[in-house]
């Protein structure tokens, strides 16, 4: 097969004439930051996870702070996080003062282990863990019901970050659909338009919740603890007048990001479907293949940010691929493992299948605008790369 005339990346935004005309049309107008479009956004984001309410932010990591803030994290706060993730999902902690506890995965799913937790949560005095940030990593929902009620009996919240899995969903105990981030069992959760994302704003992020305090909270939050709610301030002295009731931040999204979310939210669904469809094709080569150590089925309800390749020589593969202008990536090293983290005394000294996973995974490229060809190129250059050992 002859090699594409461009480089292939693990993840790549999509911007149509669609998307250039609905920005256009918010720098025509007389709002760029705080308008009327990002609300729009919120409610039409709300609505394609089925959660009450949204909240718009300036990235994914905005998103954790305000969630562990809104939870009341703080010293003395102890809170247990997968280990595979980005550092976000264990900083936003960090940022409050509180302590993360990281958890091992489940070496099929990637996501955190339900049974450890349980164990590591029975093995403290209730009242011990404050709450769990629970990660859909690379696309695939954690079954929040099952986490739910465990949470329920120790008194836990659950941050659900759905970063890699707008789309995705697991079915629950009665056999229904729930999708990321409808709120159903998790407080809060978030997600990150960065553009190798399912649906990109450039940067920003959003929460989501189906609880109405916790959202009138983080609204104020997100834009320096103030608001202008009549029927929130302690007194009011006119139109103009407004109240900084808590400290918060500046992490407000503008009303041009926002209009670029609200066209790329109208293809999200047939951006997850294309998903699929890319890892079906991955799965079919590299099915019975000996040197494929990973979970070679199809899941449902993945929403595939990433499809991920468990093989031995990882490192080889990766620098024979970038030869080969294919620019794979690993998703992630273990954040347990981070010198920042092993400073203290609540990081485990080893993880066994967080450490056994990062030995061997590689994120393959995965995004809706990869063709049928360049996908069929990728596969090719693996099985080149493997036949020299066979």
């Amino acid at each position: 097969m002859i090699a594409p005339l461009k480089s292939i990346s693990y993840g790549k935004q999509q911007i149509t004439e669609a998307d250039l005309d609905a920005v256009k049309q918010v720098l025509l107008s007389d709002y760029l930051t705080q308008g009327s479009t990002i609300d729009a956004f919120e409610e039409a984001f709300a609505a394609y996870v089925g959660s009450k309410f949204a909240v718009a932010l300036s990235n994914g990591t905005a998103a954790l702070h305000l969630c562990a803030m809104a939870l009341g994290v703080g010293a003395g706060s102890r809170v247990i996080v997968p280990s595979i993730t980005f550092a976000a999902s264990a900083n936003c902690i960090r940022y409050c003062d509180g302590d993360v506890y990281f958890c091992d995965i489940h070496p099929h799913t990637y996501t955190a282990d339900y049974h450890k937790i349980e164990e590591l949560i029975t093995s403290k005095p209730k009242g011990f863990f404050s709450g769990m940030v629970l990660v859909d990593f690379a696309g695939f929902a954690v079954n929040l019901e099952q986490f739910r009620i465990l949470a329920d009996r120790h008194g836990i919240w659950i941050i659900e970050d759905a970063c890699h899995a707008p789309g995705g969903y697991f079915i629950d105990g009665a056999g229904h659909k729930q999708l990321c981030g409808n709120g159903k069992f998790a407080d809060l959760a978030i997600f990150s338009f960065h553009p190798v994302k399912h649906l990109t704003t450039g940067e920003g992020g959003m929460i989501t919740t189906n609880n109405r305090e916790l959202y009138q909270q983080l609204r104020m939050l997100r834009t320096h603890g103030i608001t202008r709610e009549p029927d929130r301030l302690t007194e009011n002295h006119g139109g103009w007048y407004y109240e900084m009731q808590t400290l918060g931040y500046n992490y407000r999204l503008t009303d041009f990001q926002a209009a670029l979310g609200i066209s790329q939210l109208k293809r999200a669904d047939a951006g997850v479907e294309r998903r699929r469809e890319l890892a079906a094709r991955y799965t079919r080569a590299f099915e019975n293949k000996a040197w494929n150590l990973g979970n070679s089925g199809i899941m449902e309800g993945h929403a595939y940010h990433l499809y991920i390749l468990q093989s031995p020589k990882r490192k080889e593969l990766y620098d024979f691929l970038r030869t080969k202008q294919i620019y794979a990536q690993v998703h992630y090293i273990p954040v347990h493992t981070m010198p920042y983290y092993k400073q203290f005394e609540s990081t485990p000294a080893t993880l066994e299948e967080a450490e056994k996973y990062y030995q061997t995974c590689l994120s393959l490229p995965m995004y809706p605008t990869l063709s049928n060809e360049e996908q069929d190129f990728v596969i090719e250059q693996i099985f080149q790369f493997y036949e020299q050992f066979e």
